[in-house]
């Protein structure tokens, strides 16, 4: 099994910042993608990033421009550098890990993002 624990998430004023962290542990299969959706109030959950174990990020719309996807395999951690966060961001933000057998959410970390 793989667990994900997510930390970072908090309060932020319009145009700040904030860093999300998404720490892996367990069956970490070599082949994965990681990545990090978010679900407002009242919302479907949506794609914000994810990165396959080797290749190239993929980003939302919304957020292409202003978040940047990362990770760093040797610790198992994959990060959500968020810039010029908008009211709109707000919502809890969940990272995923999926391999060809399994599928795992974290438990969410709130973002909120004040005018």
């Amino acid at each position: 099994q793989v667990q994900l624990v997510e930390s970072g998430g908090g309060v932020v004023q319009a145009g700040g910042s904030l860093r999300l962290s998404c720490a892996a542990s367990g069956s970490i299969a070599r082949f994965n993608t990681m990545g990090w959706y978010r679900q407002a109030i009242g919302k479907q959950r949506e794609l914000v990033a994810s990165m396959p174990s080797a290749g190239s990020a993929n980003y939302a719309d919304p957020v292409k421009g202003r978040f940047t996807i990362s990770r760093d395999n040797a610790a198992n951690t994959l990060y959500l550098q968020m810039n010029s966060l908008k009211p709109e961001d707000t919502a809890v933000y969940y990272c995923n890990y999926r391999s060809s057998l399994w599928n795992y959410w974290g438990q969410g970390t709130q973002v909120t993002v004040s005018s």
